[in-house]
């Protein structure tokens, strides 16, 4: 056996990560209203990139014509930007014509920002008629609450860093008590209760001693240890749990925080025509692009620095990849949404309770894509449809097989088993293992486990909780 060096000529196929092939995986995955931050960020970096007019930009890019110089040295770059400028399009794709005066502002079209729980609270400190001392602990106080309400400082803690009395604090605690939301400003879960039933004026001796001291036990559903306890009727103690169920635990969770987002822009929106659903990509924040026509003339000129013109036709090269990856961007958004209203037609039409099982693969497969890129386009993206707004994710859930070669989404079984329920007899209310049976009469075979697990995902009670006397 001999070793010995030698050439040899091989053809191979390799895929590079080139920055242009970046920039588009980039773009596929951003939503509008980051799609949107992108391009202002692109804005400031490229200068060959500029904003379309809106009374249709470019009309006389045609008008130019290019000298080609023949023999001109091996370039970079694979586009023939004479051949772009010539083109009264943006890069082969038509413009979209907008109303040529832009609609009058209307005030109510504009969104405002909930108030927070402190600033609801400092608006009512700043009316109520208190003195100045006991305004400034109370707004010590409000400093001091948690995002449901709760006061997580002591009196004694927070009379030591005021340097006041603790009767002083006290005397402002039960001010802010005493406001909306009612509850707010309490320590515990049973004085938020106690203050509520005291603002709806609601005297029950029995309801106060539940909550002073029982609430662990009925929250467990044990009512007739508890009426055996109290010598009562175990409807008393039901009659009790309902009235606790109207109020509120968590007063200061129905007010916004400073940095939430409280609405949820679609990116595509589906409507139903007739019997045909149409597919809408909602662009309208994202900037339309367009190049600018003025560094025209750097590639006009003959005897031009050739660094110059390096800089200048990269940029361009950039800026024609960026408007073709957004593009891109919608064409393959429209495939996908395309194939996920062919699959789940069904949801579209009658609900979530007949929305299918389905994974990346099946939709890849159907428009000629990578799973990779169906991820991509389907990532931090939300679908408006009849049914409501969803994350495009929502519409690749799993499930189990019914034995008929269909499957059944978890998503559906979920909406089952919130049916079974609503129906039951409150006074015998159903088992996990009777719901199991009830659902494998449907061709749904699922585990008591499973029935157990979906129950706690939909805030379900248990059986023993949801039974009425």
């Amino acid at each position: 056996m001999r070793l010995g060096y030698g050439l040899n000529l091989e053809q191979t196929q390799k895929l590079i990560m080139t920055p242009e092939l970046r920039q588009a995986i980039t773009v596929l995955q951003l939503s509008s209203l980051e799609l949107s931050l992108y391009i202002e960020q692109q804005l400031q970096e490229n200068p060959l990139l500029e904003l379309q007019e809106e009374s249709g930009a470019g009309e006389d890019e045609g008008e130019f014509e290019w000298e080609h110089e023949q023999g001109e040295p091996d370039r970079e770059y694979d586009l023939d930007w004479e051949e772009y400028f010539q083109d009264s399009s943006d890069l082969g794709f038509p413009r979209t014509e907008r109303d040529p005066e832009p609609p009058a502002h209307n005030y109510e079209s504009f969104l405002s920002q909930a108030p927070t729980l402190m600033e609801h609270l400092m608006f009512q400190l700043y009316l109520s008629k208190c003195s100045p001392d006991t305004r400034a602990i109370g707004e010590y106080l409000i400093g001091n609450l948690d995002e449901h309400g709760y006061l997580r400082v002591s009196v004694e803690e927070a009379a030591g860093q005021l340097a006041v009395s603790p009767q002083a604090v006290e005397e402002a605690l039960k001010l802010i008590q005493s406001f909306d939301p009612p509850g707010v400003g309490a320590r515990t879960l049973q004085e938020c209760l106690l203050i509520q039933l005291n603002q709806l004026g609601i005297k029950d001796g029995l309801l106060e001693k539940i909550i002073r001291y029982h609430l662990v036990d009925l929250a467990r559903g044990k009512f007739n240890r508890l009426a055996q306890q109290f010598n009562v009727h175990v409807r008393e103690i039901q009659r009790v749990a309902d009235i606790l169920k109207t109020l509120d635990p968590k007063p200061g969770r129905n007010f916004s925080t400073p940095h939430e987002v409280r609405y949820v822009v679609p990116d595509i929106v589906v409507e139903k025509v007739g019997d045909d659903y149409i597919i809408l990509i909602n662009d309208v924040s994202v900037p339309r692009l367009t190049i600018n026509p003025t560094y025209r003339a750097v590639l006009q000129q003959e005897n031009q620095d050739s660094r110059t013109r390096r800089f200048v036709e990269s940029k361009l090269n950039a800026a024609a990849w960026l408007i073709r990856s957004i593009e891109q961007r919608r064409l393959t958004l429209y495939k996908v949404t395309s194939c996920l209203v062919q699959l789940q037609r069904d949801f579209l039409d009658h609900g979530v309770k007949y929305l299918k099982p389905l994974n990346l693969k099946q939709v890849a497969d159907m428009v000629g894509l990578h799973e990779s890129t169906v991820s991509r386009a389907t990532s931090n993206k939300y679908i408006q449809t009849p049914q409501g707004v969803f994350e495009m994710k929502y519409f690749f859930p799993s499930g189990v097989n019914n034995g008929g070669g269909n499957g059944t989404s978890a998503e559906s079984i979920k909406k089952m088993l919130q049916e079974i329920v609503a129906a039951e007899d409150p006074r015998e209310p159903l088992n996990d293992q009777k719901i199991a049976e009830i659902l494998s009469k449907e061709g749904i075979h699922i585990s008591r486990r499973t029935v157990a697990k979906y129950r706690s995902e939909l805030g379900i009670p248990s059986v023993q909780q949801r039974k009425r006397y």
